[in-house]
């Protein structure tokens, strides 16, 4: 049985690169840095998303379905001893995520839609996602790749995140490789996206190191943004 979650509160803003370093600035005395990213304070992220041939998760995103889900396989750095299986649900602003770990092996059947294994596995993350690569037509369609600079701070369980070099590839063959061929995904690649994720409430303090003149609140969205290319 899935572990219980709850919804968490998500806001997006894309921001000039200027900003980003003032704000990295001002976020960097009072937040902490993510214990798993490198000396630079950086992780490289790659998500392969599943979606069918009548693109359902792509057009409840466009025509703004305010509950939706996406199914996606991640791992990071390029090491593909850690892989995990997620999905991820949306209403509006809050969003909710469940996730279990799959092997090399069992992810590189999936990509070659080699399913019976999933049937009967132990997690109930790839026995739905198996049901719905049958009976949805569910598919890996794209990969979305960016790296990401992560802080946290523990009142709230506050998640701030500059996400950044956002790319894409389309071809089966580029997923699961450390030889990635792709494209950038975005019209002005220096741009950054701002994340901020937060359980019931998010503090003055931070509140008010995130404040941007003029900026306003968007629902961008990455997989949205790489499959505008097929």
């Amino acid at each position: 049985m899935q572990q219980e979650k709850h919804y968490r509160h998500e806001l997006k803003f894309d921001i000039p690169y200027a900003e980003y370093l003032a704000m990295r600035g001002r976020l960097q005395k009072v937040m902490e840095k993510d214990p798993h990213t490198n000396e630079k304070g950086l992780y490289q992220i790659r998500s392969i998303y599943f979606d069918n041939s009548d693109d359902k998760a792509l057009r409840e995103k466009i025509d703004g379905i305010e509950k939706r889900e996406k199914f996606r396989i991640r791992y990071y750095n390029d090491d593909f001893s850690f892989i995990t299986l997620e999905k991820k649900m949306k209403i509006d602003n809050l969003c909710l995520k469940y996730d279990a770990r799959i092997t090399e092996e069992e992810c590189r059947k999936i990509l070659n839609r080699d399913l019976d294994f999933m049937k009967d596995h132990k997690e109930e993350l790839v026995r739905e996602l198996y049901a719905k690569m049958r009976y949805q037509r569910l598919k890996p369609r794209v990969l979305v790749s960016y790296v990401r600079e992560p802080y946290i701070f523990k009142a709230g369980n506050v998640r701030v995140t500059f996400d950044f070099a956002i790319r894409t590839s389309l071809y089966s063959q580029n997923f699961l490789t450390s030889e990635v061929t792709d494209i950038s995904a975005t019209d002005t690649p220096s741009d950054m996206l701002l994340e901020v994720k937060y359980d019931a409430f998010l503090p003055e303090i931070i509140k008010s190191l995130i404040q941007i003149k003029g900026a306003r609140q968007q629902a961008f969205s990455k997989y949205g943004a790489c499959r505008r290319f097929g």
